[in-house]
């Protein structure tokens, strides 16, 4: 009797590894945790039952009827989040990783403490060594999942770093899965079973020291990345602040040389010479600086918006732009920047693959209420944008648009939204942006 319950314990010990892999994701949760509990663990101890009953009737091992319930549980965890699946499989298989080490551990100390075990199971004190590594080890990750883990999943501007994370966790399960013997009598010959322990202790060690080493990796090209936008905003900023006080001298110039041009209109209209004073008239009207770009009160917003409305009269763009933001906004000026200069950008880019006849864009930005800031951006398109499973694809490259991708997780990540809509020819994007008041 006690022989069913070896396997069904060992398929047990996914729950702590099922619970780790939830630790960061509490922000890109599509259902509530309580309902994800209620109907997961059940379901989860069901299949761990099942899964152990069948590896005790076919008397394999509890590992091939693991892969099949972790290959399930893995696709239940994909569609409960609203992260990207690199990040959601990386986290699964670093668990994964995590707990073929611990498994090669357990063979070892189970081979020392049963030496005469013939089942393909772990002995029942192994198995009950087993659950307890692993939620030890649940319990020591707790702290680091929640906060640098999270912290790495909730930021998306380090996604091409997860593009490689997978390579080494899936290295160590193939490795862990090359070291389990054919012959379990072959731990019992000599000192290998204590070699084995060492081996499963230092490829354990290895792989905690990679996750380490990884987070701190990610984190700095985070912060580069981080820096390099919010010196493109500086730079933005400073264009604008230079044609400001190029304007500014033109004025200082134009008010210097407007007593001469009465003096000379005057001469002009005392001599009836009104041909002379036309042509005079014009070349003084063009004379005159254009009036700077005064959008909205936030500088940093008004330089931004300011910088691509000016690209748009040099590539002979119709636009109406329309921001009523006051000078303090209750989201980050480095958000609300990145979201409106991608969306900005792609409507120029849009608009110069459209025929002249048909451009025109549309920028509206305004406070919805007291925490909240919508941003809409309108422009024709003559082609009709890739779109695959409801995301529109870059038309630069295989994949989905960069930009987009950036604007939707600046817009979810404090509980806002993002919409974007192509149809008869004008592609609408709407951004809901919810900040502190």
């Amino acid at each position: 009797m006690l022989d069913v319950l070896r396997p069904i314990v060992e398929l047990l010990a996914i729950i702590p590894g099922v619970l780790l892999a939830y630790f960061p994701m509490k922000h890109h949760l599509k259902v509530k945790v309580s309902r994800l509990a209620a109907v997961g663990m059940p379901v989860l101890i069901l299949l761990c039952i099942l899964g152990g009953l069948v590896s005790f009737l076919l008397k394999a091992q509890a590992l091939w009827a693991a892969i099949p319930i972790v290959i399930a549980l893995s696709l239940a965890f994909c569609a409960t989040l609203n992260i990207s699946h690199w990040k959601s499989i990386s986290v699964i298989l670093a668990i994964c990783a995590i707990y073929s080490c611990l498994g090669s551990i357990t063979r070892a100390i189970d081979s020392i403490i049963t030496p005469y075990n013939t089942e393909p199971w772990f002995s029942l004190s192994a198995v009950v060594s087993y659950n307890l590594f692993c939620w030890a080890f649940v319990l020591l990750a707790w702290y680091p999942a929640v906060h640098p883990a999270a912290e790495l999943i909730d930021n998306d501007g380090i996604v091409q770093t997860w593009y490689v994370f997978w390579l080494l966790p899936c290295v160590f399960i193939a490795l862990n899965l090359f070291m389990i013997p054919i012959h379990p009598d072959i731990l019992h010959q000599g000192r290998i079973s204590q070699g084995y322990i060492l081996i499963g202790i230092t490829f354990l060690a290895i792989l905690i020291l990679f996750y380490v080493l990884f987070y701190f990796m990610a984190k700095s090209l985070n912060k580069n990345d981080r820096l390099r936008q919010e010196n493109q905003f500086l730079s933005l900023q400073q264009a604008q602040y230079d044609r400001l006080c190029n304007s500014i001298e033109e004025t200082k110039q134009a008010r210097h040389d407007m007593r001469h041009h009465f003096s000379v209109i005057t001469a002009l209209v005392n001599r009836k010479e009104w041909a002379e004073l036309n042509s005079y008239l014009a070349q003084a009207r063009e004379s005159i600086p254009a009036s700077e770009l005064q959008l909205c009160d936030n500088p940093a917003v008004d330089s931004v918006a300011s910088h691509y409305c000016l690209r748009y009269k040099e590539n002979d763009i119709p636009y109406t732009a329309e921001l009523n933001l006051p000078y303090k906004l209750p989201v980050s000026d480095i958000d609300i920047c990145l979201v409106l200069s991608n969306l900005m950008e792609n409507a120029l880019e849009a608009s110069l693959c459209t025929k002249k006849a048909k451009r025109k864009i549309k920028v509206q930005a305004y406070l919805h209420s007291e925490n909240v800031v919508v941003i809409t951006v309108e422009n024709t398109f003559d082609h009709i944008p890739k779109e695959k499973n409801g995301i529109f694809q870059s038309s630069k490259h295989s994949g989905n648009g960069i930009g987009i991708e950036s604007v939707r997780h600046i817009a979810e990540k404090k509980g806002g939204y993002c919409r974007f809509v192509y149809s008869d020819g004008l592609f609408s994007a709407n951004v809901m942006l919810r900040g502190v008041v």
